[in-house]
């Protein structure tokens, strides 16, 4: 199918060429593609997360396990915020991208579910989900629902497993090593990649930030759709700064 007229010298039209002649293309999300579903992002002025605290103090594992109850007072809002948050055209603009055989795979840094929400069947979660808590004392894992439910019941807000030791949600805290099997799984895929498609990230967090350096030494190209500056937008093949669902969505249609 012909991309539609004009649309060859556009931005969004010359990375539709790279994907087009690409015999790999590996996505990596950031916080960024999840803004449309109406989740704040971290460190935008005025409606980051990160605004108003320090998330040393709020979201280090060293936190959690000195002041549980303050930690969840600020995790447990996370968990009520993104409840009822749905996928958006970003998203679903990437399943589109994998159904018709577009796109490998999707590398997020979110934890928000919505890559799988949407549909993404190879999505690689390096910073974690919320998908589950567990304890690490007796290993012991709960689903979101029962971690919410148990958030709610207890009397200072701390969702305690079985053995009455207080849950960590599965995500990775600062002071936390990346999930080794999905940094592996990352890097591997990046490197084979001809195009990175790196998606509403600040590519600032390391070692996630390392990705597109791993595409380049690979000889692959590497794409920046993000609003605001990143440290690739001189040396990416391409930047598109504009809207994250409008940017996706004409990819798609200019393929």
């Amino acid at each position: 199918m012909a991309p539609p007229a004009g649309t060859e010298t556009t931005g969004v039209g010359r990375l539709a060429g790279l994907v087009r002649e690409a015999r790999s293309v590996v996505a990596l999300t950031g916080a960024g593609i999840s803004v449309p579903s109406g989740i704040p992002d971290f460190r935008s002025p005025g409606s980051g997360l990160w605004e108003n605290v320090d998330p040393m103090e709020v979201a280090h594992i060293d936190a959690w396990r000195a002041d549980p109850e303050r930690f969840w007072h600020f995790y447990g809002d996370r968990f009520t915020t993104l409840r009822d948050k749905r996928p958006n055209g970003a998203h679903a603009a990437l399943v589109e991208l994998e159904r018709r055989g577009r796109l490998d795979a999707v590398i997020t840094q979110n934890i928000d579910m919505l890559h799988r929400k949407a549909g993404t069947e190879r999505l690689v979660e390096v910073h974690g989900t919320i998908e589950h808590s567990s304890c690490l004392s007796c290993g012991a894992q709960v689903p979101l629902e029962e971690t919410r439910e148990r958030l709610a019941a207890d009397p200072v807000g701390v969702p305690r497993c079985d053995c009455g030791r207080p849950l960590k949600p599965d995500v990775v805290l600062f002071g936390e090593w990346l999930p080794e099997g999905a940094l592996e799984e990352a890097y591997a895929l990046a490197a084979g990649a001809d195009v990175l498609l790196c998606i509403g990230s600040s590519l600032e967090v390391h070692p996630v930030a390392q990705l597109p350096s791993a595409t380049r030494a690979g000889g692959g190209q590497v794409a920046v759709i993000t609003q605001g500056a990143t440290p690739w937008d001189s040396r990416a093949a391409i930047k598109l700064d504009g809207d994250v669902v409008a940017e996706l969505q004409a990819l798609v249609a200019a393929l």
